[in-house]
């Protein structure tokens, strides 16, 4: 699919989803927060008014009760919207002396996350649809959010993220803003009178800028050339996409898929799916200085509506591998610092978890240190792991892991290359 097709694409998924809302008295019309029906023209215009004002939004650090921080400041674009510092969590708060608990992700190629589901069956399209691929989908490192807008509303109002102390105080600071009378123009000219709809309107605003194909989803990397012939990779690169495809081996497109679908869209290299691999528990996060204090992604504490289902605890989210040769920290709590180490930790956490756990005062491994053992039987056991013991050879060498890293480094986007 040419890029034009993907931007056309783009506008026209926001564009519908703008049709059919029934609009209050206040803001009916084009300019309405809740706007009804629109022409195709009026639905395009107003993507394209929201993509912008969202922007603008984005970049905006008085929108933070600090009034230092913006979304851009975790979400760098000169680094994948992702973040600029090698930092496994990053701080915020009214004083940004706040710290996170995880690791903050890229935001992009998020666009076809499909809602958060239990049970996820692939399209006939893409695969077998009979096989229940269990909890699928949403957004964050949980996927507790379906939609950018759901999304977009977790940072403005977390206590030790942007930490605005409710909608009003975001809305307050919008109505200062030097684009307030852009905001007027897209939501309705009365629209700060009424403020659950102003938050409303600017979170849809940003979770509609997140959408810009060409801010979000380029599919502008050497790999994506590669796959339109219009590039070639080296012996290496090469060998390194086999070895990652390989089930036998690295196994990785297993969850992280690197070919195009049937209808020629491209690998998004994520299927999306939340499991549990038992990263090793990084000191570096202030909340784990606490014992007691575990973050079991899918089971809490950030989601509740699944605590207490232990078969979700350990759970994170599937992310995609686009861009990761460009992050300084790597899975949900930023335990890792290179690609390389990352890659490896795959290869030998069952054949050497020495190497990658702390030890216990007898000398023994504390393997899976991050995971109660009572969370055990959720870990992924699929090759690379595959049953390997202590002392077993691992599935991938060295060298081998050196040229899936190469791989891997194919899928940096253009504008990011020289980063």
């Amino acid at each position: 699919m040419t890029m034009g097709r993907w931007k056309g694409r783009a506008i026209a998924v926001i564009a519908a989803s703008i049709f059919g809302f029934a609009a209050p008295a206040n803001t009916a019309g084009p300019g309405g927060v809740h706007p009804g029906p629109l022409s195709r023209a009026e639905a395009f215009a107003r993507a394209e008014a929201l993509t912008a004002l969202g922007r603008q939004m984005f970049f905006d650090p008085s929108l933070s009760a600090s009034g230092k921080q913006a979304c851009s400041s975790c979400h760098d674009p000169n680094h994948a919207f992702g973040p600029a510092s090698a930092a496994p969590i990053e701080r915020g708060g009214p004083k940004l002396d706040q710290s996170g608990l995880r690791a903050v992700p890229s935001l992009r190629y998020l666009q076809a996350a499909p809602a958060f589901t239990e049970h996820f069956y692939d399209s006939e399209d893409e695969g077998d649809e009979s096989v229940d691929n269990g909890p699928t989908g949403g957004l964050t490192w949980d996927g507790r959010a379906d939609h950018g807008k759901d999304q977009a509303r977790i940072p403005l109002l977390s206590p030790f993220e942007m930490a605005n102390k409710d909608e009003g105080a975001v809305v307050a600071a919008l109505r200062k803003a030097s684009y307030a009378d852009a905001f007027k123009a897209a939501f309705g000219a009365d629209v700060f009178d009424h403020p659950q709809d102003a938050f409303d309107a600017a979170v849809e605003a940003l979770g509609t800028f997140e959408q810009s194909s060409v801010d979000f989803y380029p599919y502008s990397s050497r790999y994506d050339a590669f796959l339109a012939g219009k590039a070639s990779l080296t012996a290496q690169e090469l060998h390194g996409r086999a070895l990652f495809e390989d089930e036998a081996k690295g196994n990785c497109a297993s969850c992280h898929l690197s070919e195009p679908a049937n209808d020629g869209e491209p690998p998004q290299f994520t299927d999306y799916g939340l499991i549990a691999i038992a990263v090793p528990r990084n000191p570096a996060i202030p909340a784990n200085a606490d014992p007691a204090y575990f973050d079991l992604g899918l089971c809490g504490p950030l989601r509740t509506d699944f605590k207490g289902r232990s078969e979700y605890c350990g759970l994170f989210k599937t992310p995609t591998l686009r861009n990761v040769a460009q992050r300084k920290s790597f899975f949900h709590n930023g335990r890792f610092h290179t690609l390389r180490e990352a890659v490896a930790f795959y290869a030998s956490r069952d054949t050497d978890p020495g190497r990658w756990y702390p030890k216990n005062a007898d000398g023994t491994v504390n393997k899976f240190d991050d995971l109660p053992k009572a969370y055990w039987g959720n870990l992924n056991t699929d090759p690379p792991f595959n049953g390997r013991k202590p002392g077993d050879k691992p599935a991938l060498t060295d060298a081998e892991i050196d040229d899936i890293v190469a791989f891997l480094s194919t899928l940096t986007d253009a504008d990011q290359a020289g980063q």
